[in-house]
């Protein structure tokens, strides 16, 4: 039972995450699972099934604010789905300890690069330019084949990839992604049970992360609104790098020694705090920049 209650914690508190960001509810669900000693395949095909019904009720609630470009949905999901079930059904054939060291890598990867995007760059410049399919049909294949194989990567793969087009205002872009992964999350489902026929999935874990997840869908989809991205990207970032460079080192790939490991995680906790202080200090600082400038024409308004 209190292994349910912390799994329906993890669903609602990544699913929260997910859709405020457009990212790492895959990523982040699939880490605690490995964590905790779970098949890498089965762990992967355990979130994809939650993410049948987050991500219903996440798209259904981003549909409901208006946060939701339906082109880009049909554009990128089904090429999506098609990489997805690659995926699935190629991580399904990687025997457990190849494929855990291999997700981790992945998950490693993935968080690097949420915690590095959001650090340094923020949020890009829009651009009224449409999407168009030539860009988003390659995009899907790629994010829905690593979404499959490393438990998570749609959104760390898809998201940023469209926020920086500048071509989509960001809560759109989160909508759009959370919304087009219900095609991802079937396809992967699929072509889990067609590669593991079932085998090391528990159903009542599913119910668990799913149930957790129900709940922080529509209050995600309200926040995206009121959080600021650039610091929960940086936050959700660190705790992927943090708990996957914990499964490499202990991994018989390194075997790092008990010192090594102290000494890697001390750096970084240490780069993962400056990176949340750097995030929330750029957040500030563009908020005052922006209040400064609503300021301007009252200025000028009163020197006339």
């Amino acid at each position: 039972m209190r292994t349910l209650i912390l799994l329906a914690l993890v669903g609602l508190g990544a699913q929260l995450v997910d859709g405020s960001l457009g990212m790492a509810y895959g990523v982040t669900s699939t880490t605690l699972l490995l964590a905790i000693g779970t098949n890498p395949a089965a762990a992967s095909a355990t979130v994809h099934l939650a993410e049948i019904g987050t991500t219903l009720a996440s798209g259904a609630s981003h549909w409901r604010f208006g946060n939701v470009d339906w082109r880009v949905v049909a554009r990128i999901g089904i090429p999506g789905a098609i990489g997805a079930f690659a995926g699935a059904t190629f991580l399904s054939s990687l025997s457990t300890e190849i494929a855990g060291p291999v997700m981790s890598v992945i998950l490693l990867g993935l968080g690097l690069y949420v915690l590095l995007r959001f650090t340094v760059q923020g949020l890009p410049a829009r651009s009224d330019k449409p999407l168009r399919r030539r860009f988003l049909t390659p995009l899907g294949l790629v994010a829905g084949f690593m979404d499959a194989t490393g438990g998570g990567g749609w959104g760390p793969v898809g998201t940023p990839a469209i926020l920086a087009s500048g071509r989509m205002e960001p809560r759109k872009v989160i909508g759009s992604i959370d919304t087009s992964e219900f095609f991802v999350a079937i396809a992967a489902s699929v072509g889990f049970f067609v590669g593991l026929s079932g085998a090391g999935i528990d159903v009542t874990w599913v119910l668990a992360l799913l149930i957790g997840g129900l709940i922080a869908a529509p209050i995600a989809a309200w926040l995206v609104r009121l959080v600021p991205p650039r610091v929960l990207g940086s936050a959700v970032g660190g705790v992927i790098v943090l708990t996957n460079s914990r499964t490499l080192l202990g991994s018989d790939w390194i075997a790092a020694t008990d010192g090594v490991q102290i000494a890697v995680y001390v750096v970084l906790w240490v780069g993962w705090a400056a990176a949340v202080a750097w995030s929330v200090r750029a957040y500030r600082l563009d908020k005052a920049v922006e209040a400064a400038r609503s300021q301007e024409p009252e200025a000028d308004s009163v020197s006339v």
